[in-house]
């Protein structure tokens, strides 16, 4: 029995990796094997973060002083890669990044986890992030070599997953090359003309979304998530209490827990319910990869 089965895409495939595209039907349910682990291709950003934690996010035109300093690596394709990583899925990021110092200090280094990163000339992305007592950040990203990410050719996966902090023409190559799941973490939001299979943004970004039909995932941060099919309701969960003190990557245990979740052949009520427990879990711990929880404390946090 198929775990997962797709729509009939509205858009034709093509692309330097997509040769096996021609001979099968685009209405052929989408399954992994049961005895693998599932694999997912992420094409997306790399950054280093720049982190000031702060008692309160300063204002418009204040100073704020006592802050601790660190540098960790993120970026939403990083984070993501690596959070589907630890959840048991077997993964390859695509992403580019400068010839310079930063580079070595932004790319993950996980089990599970191939890194296909370009060089390029332009310098390694930045995100600068503030973070208060409460959890609560402000970001700026400076995308540098992010922004020059294309000319990839992408292997066979079980899903291939992207966010938008890269070029939309790169979002797009990884669409068509895509041979199994589609999934897209829209954010930052902007309107982009891709057919996903699974679609996660927050309630903000809902209101960019072109295309809402197929699987669209809401968070609604500590309150809740929905998910929803073709604009119907389909499931419900709430995350578990934490003590929340960055949330800067909980969107991106979300996503991750979500996908691999689903791959995995997990309910959609109970699917939902892990990446509520992910998002919760890394809102609770400091660092944007550091906090990325693994499936075994997914579990741990549900059986509380």
């Amino acid at each position: 029995m198929p775990r997962v089965s797709t729509r009939p895409r509205t858009r034709p495939r093509s692309g330097p990796a997509c040769s096996t595209c021609a001979t099968r039907s685009s209405a052929r349910p989408w399954t992994i094997s049961e005895l693998l682990p599932p694999s997912v291709t992420v094409v997306g950003s790399v950054n280093l973060d720049l982190v000031a934690r702060v008692r309160e996010l300063p204002r418009p035109g204040e100073t704020v002083t006592g802050a601790t300093f660190e540098r960790v690596p993120g970026g939403k394709g990083a984070n993501q890669a690596v959070a589907c990583a630890r959840l048991g899925a077997v993964v390859s990021l695509v992403c580019a990044v400068g010839d310079d110092a930063f580079a070595a200090e932004a790319l993950p280094r996980e089990e599970r986890l191939d890194v296909r990163a370009a060089r390029v000339s332009a310098p390694t992305g930045v995100a600068m992030i503030l973070v208060d007592a409460a959890g609560e950040y402000q970001i700026v990203v400076a995308p540098g070599a992010n922004a020059e990410l294309g000319g990839f050719e992408l292997a066979e996966s079980d899903a291939v997953l992207c966010q938008l902090e890269v070029p939309d023409a790169a979002v797009v190559s990884a669409w068509e090359q895509a041979t199994g799941l589609f999934c897209l973490n829209a954010a930052p939001a902007r309107p982009i003309d891709v057919d996903a299979d699974l679609t996660v943004v927050n309630r903000y970004e809902l209101e960019s979304l072109t295309r809402r039909d197929g699987l669209v995932a809401v968070t609604l941060g500590a309150e809740e998530a929905l998910l929803l099919e073709d604009g119907e309701e389909v499931a419900r969960a709430e995350p578990p209490r934490v003590d929340a003190v960055d949330g800067t990557a909980a969107g991106d245990a979300f996503t991750a827990c979500l996908l691999v979740s689903l791959l995995e052949g997990r309910e959609r009520e109970e699917a939902l319910r892990r990446a509520c427990a992910a998002g919760a879990l890394a809102a609770s711990r400091f660092g944007a990869q550091p906090s990325l929880p693994t499936a075994a404390e997914v579990d741990a946090i549900l059986a509380a």
